[in-house]
Formats: C-alpha cells, sequence, structure tokens
C-alpha cells in the first residue's frame, strides 16, 4: 500500500493535524451536518446505478466532521466513576479492532477501482483511524491498563477482511447504540463523557451506512460468475462472526495480569453501563428506536443495514412470548 496520507484521500494522517475549529456555531453546523444529509439528485437511487454510486460517496464526504470527536476535553471523574469505567472489559478488544479496521479498510480503499468508492472507503479508514486515536487518549488520560498491541498486518484475503469488518460493525453498532442511549439515561457516567463519545456513536452510523449501500453497490456491478463465490464468502463471515461472539477473548499485559475481552459486549453488557434493570425485549426495542433516530436524517433512498434489526426483533418478539407463557404458568400454579 502507499502512504496513509495517499490511502485516505489526503486527509492528514492524524486527527490534531485537522484545523481547529473557528468558533462554537461552527462546531454545532458541523455536528448537524454530519447527521443530516439528502441527495439533491431525483428519483430513485438504484444500487449499481452512476446516481446510488455518487450520492453514496456524496454522503460520506459531505457529513465528514472535522471537529467532534477531535475536539475533547477529557472531564475528570470521581474515584468510584473512573472504577467502572477501567473494570469495563471492553478496552483492549475496542483500540485492537479499531486499529485492525482502518488497516483492513484502507487495503481494500487500494485495491477499488471505481474512484467514487474508493474516495468513500478511503474515507472510512482514516475516521477508523481517529477513534482509535481518540480511544487511545481516552485510556491514556484516565489510566486505563492495556494489553500490548499486536502488530497489524495487511490481511492475505483483503475482500474476507473488508467483509468481517463491515458486518461486524453492522451488528456491534445496533446494539451499541441501544447500550449507549441506556448509559445516557441513566446517568451512570457523566454527562460530559457521553458527550464526548456521542459523535463517535454517529460517525458508526455514518459507516454502516456506507457498507450497506457498498454492498448493494458491489453485489450489482459484479459479473454474474463471481457472484456464487461472493455469496458463499458472504455466509462464511456470518458463521465466522457467529462463532466469535461466542467467545471471550483473553490478553496478557506486560505485568503478566490476564485481561478478558467481551466479543459481544454491546449485547450482554447492559449491567455495567446502567444502574437500570431493563428487560432483554425492552433492550430490543430501545435499540431498534436508536437505530431508526440515528438513521433518520440521512437520505431514505440509501439502504439500511436489515439484519441486525431483523435478529433484534426475533429477539424481541420471542422474549415477548416467553413471558407472556411464563406468566400464563405462574398464574395457574397459584
Amino acid at each position: 500500500m502507499g502512504s496513509l496520507s495517499e490511502i485516505y484521500s489526503r486527509l492528514p494522517d492524524s486527527m490534531d493535524d485537522l484545523p481547529p475549529p473557528p468558533n462554537q456555531e461552527a462546531v454545532a453546523q458541523a455536528d448537524y451536518h454530519a447527521r443530516h444529509w439528502v441527495s439533491p439528485l431525483t428519483g430513485p437511487l438504484k444500487p449499481g446505478s452512476e446516481a446510488h454510486k455518487r450520492a453514496v460517496a456524496a454522503m460520506f464526504r459531505e457529513t465528514f466532521n472535522p471537529y467532534r470527536p477531535s475536539v475533547i476535553d477529557w472531564p475528570k471523574l470521581d474515584p468510584q466513576t473512573l472504577h467502572r469505567i477501567v473494570s469495563l472489559p471492553i478496552w483492549d478488544i475496542a483500540v485492537q479492532t479499531e486499529g485492525k479496521a482502518r488497516l483492513r479498510m484502507a487495503a481494500y480503499a487500494s485495491l477499488v477501482q471505481d474512484p467514487d468508492m474508493k474516495d468513500a472507503i478511503s474515507r472510512n479508514a482514516w475516521e477508523e483511524n481517529r477513534h482509535k486515536e481518540v480511544l487511545s487518549k481516552m485510556v491514556a488520560a484516565y489510566d486505563i491498563p492495556m494489553a500490548p498491541e499486536p502488530p497489524y498486518v495487511e490481511p492475505k484475503d483483503v475482500e474476507w477482511a473488508y467483509l468481517v469488518t463491515g458486518f461486524s460493525e453492522c451488528v456491534d453498532s445496533f446494539f451499541a447504540f441501544g447500550m449507549f442511549e441506556l448509559a445516557k439515561r441513566s446517568g451512570f457516567f457523566p454527562e460530559a463523557l457521553t458527550d464526548t463519545f456521542e459523535p463517535i456513536m454517529q460517525e458508526e452510523c455514518r459507516h454502516i451506512l456506507l457498507f450497506a449501500n457498498w454492498l448493494a453497490w458491489q453485489r450489482a456491478v459484479m459479473p454474474w460468475w463471481r457472484r456464487p463465490y461472493f455469496e458463499a464468502k458472504v455466509w462464511a463471515v456470518w458463521a465466522f462472526l457467529a462463532y466469535e461472539r461466542m467467545s471471550l477473548a483473553r490478553t496478557v499485559d506486560d505485568s503478566g495480569q490476564e485481561h478478558t475481552q467481551d466479543n459481544n459486549f454491546t449485547v450482554t453488557g447492559t449491567k455495567d453501563v446502567a444502574n437500570i434493570d431493563i428487560t432483554l425485549p425492552d433492550f430490543m426495542d430501545l435499540c431498534l428506536a436508536e437505530d431508526e433516530r440515528r438513521f433518520s436524517g440521512y437520505d431514505a433512498r440509501l439502504l439500511r443495514p436489515t439484519t441486525a434489526p431483523f435478529l433484534a426483533r426475533v429477539i424481541r418478539n420471542t422474549g415477548r412470548a416467553w413471558e407472556f407463557a411464563s406468566g400464563i404458568v405462574k398464574a395457574n400454579r397459584k
């Protein structure tokens, strides 16, 4: 691959190299434009069409937020809140996931021939790099113990790695939307801290919006003879992710202490981020509502990820049915 600056479409290597905001009004406007975008093109945006492809690239380029989350003033935390944050079993895997994501997306962008999609995926790689920088600054600011980061090696099968990262983000972001809102409502963490991470959550929404539309575009423009192999690879990715979500990642830091990281924390970690009880069906409802809210500002003609919302509805409806059946059984026992 070329230098990062080339891969990232002339964006600077570090978020610290971005120009500072001229004033708070500029920060607010940039935040608004990062959440709202409609293509000036009229008519349907059919995947595979020139209009759809250019709209996807324009959406990602024009909703870029140059100021947040680059503007960070880490709030001072009381000992109890700091302990809650340090104890979350996510930091090693979060930092490493963003590190792998930036490399995988940059590697895939270097192979894309279409200039519009190449630019969008390159910018996505840059934003993943920014997320890693934000997390790295946070763990340093709060002295969170971390295991040494493994070397980030360019994948041999670049397309596979890009699909794994893309589908992972679609699933993890969906449940993270609900968990983040739950943390905000409960007040379990200080408002200043959740406000710092709010633009990152919205960027994840943009990322999976890009991935869903790239996937539709890729399928539409792909030669027919490549489709069976590509679809088999997609199914294999889903099988891999299902297996991965059933395991815990364990790493060891420089002092020999083992760190257990929960690959499925966005679904199972509600009690770690909120001081209120919530049933699984209610949590699925919250995730669905937050997913709809975060996507609502973008052109409705662009495709949205569908698998995670579908799974959430299945889990919610199954949970409701179980609650109903359990209620009947308990009533008959009395």
